[in-house]
């Protein structure tokens, strides 16, 4: 009786590496093809260039590929114990690092039946990383980068995102990532905050940094980063301003811009009433809305109303009234916003409004309300989760204690173990982006 052979494949280009392992697994007997799903690609690696159904056509199309299945996890297990294949072919460039969790389950359910594991050697040819170079390039330009964002709610129910407010903080969301159950956490997207912006420039946070200002700023970012944007647009300024606002995001290769329901001088959120702050009518919060998806020249560019009701203690079924005309008028994406410290109201919120509308995203800035999980956010329908302000807060206090260090001390030795080395900077930053 003719053996069987698993081998998963995640990758959406497909090189001579490739086909190289491929064809010593086909050798070994009748070889099944385990593609991973996107949001299993997505989750431990990056956004795949290709979309799952075009990459099962890609390999059932291999010669000495027998069958071509989904892998819709990093875990191998639902898949072996389904097919039970004599043999599980990997490279062996997962002995060590975060795959070796996984690793390790394939050797224990294998032996359960007498299966075995082979691992071949994982080639390191150069011109195979100039591969994935190109493939890192693609990411950036505009037209993909744009269309991650939507992508990425199609595939993956919840979406993180943290605030990158320079090129440095783009890098650092772009390159953090932690081991977790044998695969990679990383984060999916970056927000561009107002707050952030003008408080990197030294200016309060009242829409008195320009657009041209602003621009620069995701330029600043989108040089050495790939992953999507999702841009901060306060009020959105004169409905005839937000329209050339929106196209030159789009142009950009923005995914998302988010618009607050307020008028008037631009007052922090999180102050609530404790300042004058205006909401505007939703009839005219709706015809800005209507005129910003009017000038989009794509599907992929999305736009995010903000609801301001819970803030300014408008009341719960205000916030409702306003999500769903807002969604009438075109809105992409609703963001509920709270400064309470327990997310009872959020919830609420969530709860009453996927009654009624089960498929467009919500997004939720968990500042105030940090106790709520993720997996929280995502068993209550949120879809997106913003952290948008972290990594300006973090800085501060610690450079102001560099600071401080340093003139008591009348100099830096003692400075050392709070500052990250040189070496290390210029490691995380790209020499060829």
């Amino acid at each position: 009786m003719e053996k069987t052979v698993y081998m998963v494949m995640s990758t959406d280009v497909i090189h001579g590496g490739h086909i190289s392992i491929i064809k010593k697994a086909e050798k070994l007997g009748r070889l099944i093809i385990g593609v991973l799903s996107d949001e299993a690609i997505a989750g431990y690696k990056r956004f795949p260039l290709i979309p799952f159904e075009e990459r099962k056509i890609l390999y059932e199309n291999i010669e000495g590929v027998s069958e071509v299945v989904e892998q819709t996890t990093l875990s191998y297990k639902e898949n072996i114990l389904k097919l039970k294949p004599d043999y599980v072919v990997h490279g062996d460039n997962w002995i060590n690092g975060y795959q070796e969790p996984i690793r390790q389950e394939v050797i224990e359910i294998l032996k359960t039946y007498g299966g075995e594991l082979i691992e071949f050697p994982y080639s390191n040819d150069p011109k195979y990383k100039a591969i994935d170079d190109r493939t890192r390039i693609e990411l950036s330009l505009p037209d993909f980068r744009r269309s991650r964002l939507k992508r990425s709610l199609g595939c993956k129910s919840l979406i993180t995102v943290m605030e990158a407010h320079s090129g440095i903080t783009g890098l650092i969301v772009e390159k953090t990532m932690v081991e977790e159950k044998g695969g990679v956490k990383q984060f999916d997207a970056m927000w561009v905050s107002s707050l952030c912006d003008s408080t990197a420039k030294g200016k309060p946070d009242i829409e008195l940094v320009d657009m041209t200002s602003r621009f620069r700023t995701i330029d600043d970012i989108m040089e050495v980063t790939t992953k999507p944007i999702i841009f901060d647009g306060d009020t959105g300024g004169l409905k005839e301003h937000f329209v050339y606002t929106v196209r030159t995001l789009e142009r950009m290769g923005v995914s998302m811009v988010i618009i607050e329901d307020k008028i008037g001088l631009k007052k922090n959120s999180l102050f609530g009433t404790e300042v004058q702050q205006t909401q505007d009518s939703i009839k005219n919060f709706c015809e800005k809305i209507k005129a910003g998806k009017n000038a989009q020249k794509s599907d992929d560019f999305m736009i995010c109303a903000r609801i301001e009701s819970l803030i300014l203690e408008a009341g719960m079924e205000d916030a409702l009234k306003r999500a769903a005309a807002y969604v009438k008028a075109g809105a992409d994406a609703i963001m509920i916003h709270s400064r309470k410290t327990d997310p009872d109201e959020i919830f609420e919120f969530v709860e009453k409004f996927r009654s009624k509308d089960s498929n467009t995203p919500i997004v939720v800035v968990p500042t105030s309300f940090n106790q709520v999980t993720e997996e929280e956010f995502k068993k209550r329908g949120v879809n997106i989760v913003i952290y948008a302000n972290q990594l300006t807060r973090a800085g501060f206090p610690a450079m102001q204690n560099v600071a401080k260090t340093i003139l008591k001390n009348h100099r830096a030795k003692e400075v050392d173990d709070n500052c990250i080395s040189i070496k290390e900077i210029i490691t995380l930053i790209p020499e060829d982006y």
